[in-house]
């Protein structure tokens, strides 16, 4: 072989080594782009799925903390509005009937009802985000993991981790940017529709106490603290069975597309749907060992809710959390509505809810 000969050919390798070279980059690029996408995609997927933007980013950034977790349970908000929850609650004074204080964008709220999404049994759906396969019907007829007594101390605890949690005032199928959606006042967040499950309780027959403690002047170490909460009221009331965590959700954009209000109508009056939250725990992590007592209890309200008011619930979302669930196996996290529901729906939807929930403890007294 000829130098010349010999000299274009390494010149060619060259040329073709520095072509590999290139294309490799350009696809370890894209693949790079991809994952650091995929991130963002699992926490759209949730606003599309109504799945908790906490839940997604454990999926992304698994917790390190065991038990809880301070990510806002109600964020399947896009990332900007979460932080901007994340924030401390407005003064009491800031939510007004009076739009013209108001001074934001106005944008749609979209009123939808939320129906079948997951794997549907019977008269509702699962939105299942774990590798357990659910064998409703054993679930479903097994007992509870607790007996309610025949007593005037109080069975049911109802508790608010992220407390300033609010709801538009009126249905007039918009928002506006710079409403406040928190507040302090207790007539306008969770304690006024956590106060209507209690009154529901109290006339079906079941005794329960409320928490209006605000744990959420940030959302860090909100769950910690009503945490505390919990295990103070079940130091003074031995008795409590159920724990329930009331919050509301919010789903949607802040921009022309939109935030969503999920709703049925029960007596030609609208309520604001309910999601149903159960965690899954098989290794332990959380120290919810008995997170298939807590299934139990939440499938065969979901169940019951469907049975008397059809349409009430959004999927039951059963996924890797623990939101102090693990206190005990009576504990689940229940979300009315999202912020966009106005107020009187929420408290119709907790009026209902006492009802739903009275019933499956009446069925289940020892």
């Amino acid at each position: 072989m000829s130098k010349l000969n010999g000299g274009r050919l390494t010149n060619i390798f060259a040329s073709l080594l520095a072509s590999v070279l290139a294309v490799t980059a350009v696809v370890c690029t894209f693949i790079r782009i991809n994952e650091l996408n995929a991130g963002l995609s699992i926490q759209m997927l949730a606003s599309s799925l109504s799945m908790p933007q906490s839940a997604a980013a454990a999926a992304v950034n698994p917790p390190s903390k065991p038990k809880t977790t301070d990510a806002p349970v109600n964020s399947t908000e896009q990332p900007a509005q979460a932080a901007a929850e994340s924030t401390a609650a407005k003064s009491d004074d800031e939510i007004t009937d009076d739009e013209s204080k108001y001074k934001g964008d106005k944008l749609p709220v979209v009123e939808q009802h939320f129906g079948s999404s997951g794997e549907d049994y019977g008269n509702f759906s699962v939105k299942n985000s774990t590798d357990y396969d659910i064998d409703y019907e054993s679930f479903l007829s097994s007992d509870l993991g607790f007996k309610i007594e025949d007593t005037k101390e109080p069975q049911v605890l109802i508790v608010h981790t992220h407390t300033t949690e609010s709801y538009l005032i009126n249905d007039n199928g918009y928002y506006y940017t710079d409403y406040p959606f928190r507040s302090k006042d207790s007539s306008r967040n969770m304690v006024a529709v956590g106060k209507k499950i209690k009154e529901a309780l109290k006339k079906n027959g079941i005794s329960a106490v409320q928490a209006d403690k605000i744990h959420d002047e940030t959302y860090t170490g909100s769950y910690d603290r009503s945490e505390q909460t919990i295990y103070e009221y079940m130091e003074k009331y031995p008795s409590i069975r159920v724990i329930l965590d009331i919050h509301r959700d919010a789903v949607g954009y802040d921009d022309e597309r939109g935030k969503y209000k999920p709703t049925f109508t029960y007596n030609g009056k609208k309520a604001a749907q309910i999601m149903i939250m159960s965690g899954y725990d098989p290794y332990d992590n959380y120290g919810l060992g008995h997170w298939q007592e807590n299934l139990t209890f939440a499938l065969k309200l979901q169940q019951k809710a469907e049975d008397m008011y059809p349409g009430m619930t959004r999927p039951l979302y059963f996924g890797d959390f623990a939101y102090n669930m693990f206190i005990n196996n009576g504990s689940l996290l229940i979300e009315v509505g999202t912020e966009t529901n106005t107020l009187s729906e929420a408290q119709y939807t907790g009026e209902l809810l006492g009802n739903v929930l009275s019933s499956v403890l009446n069925d289940n007294k020892g």
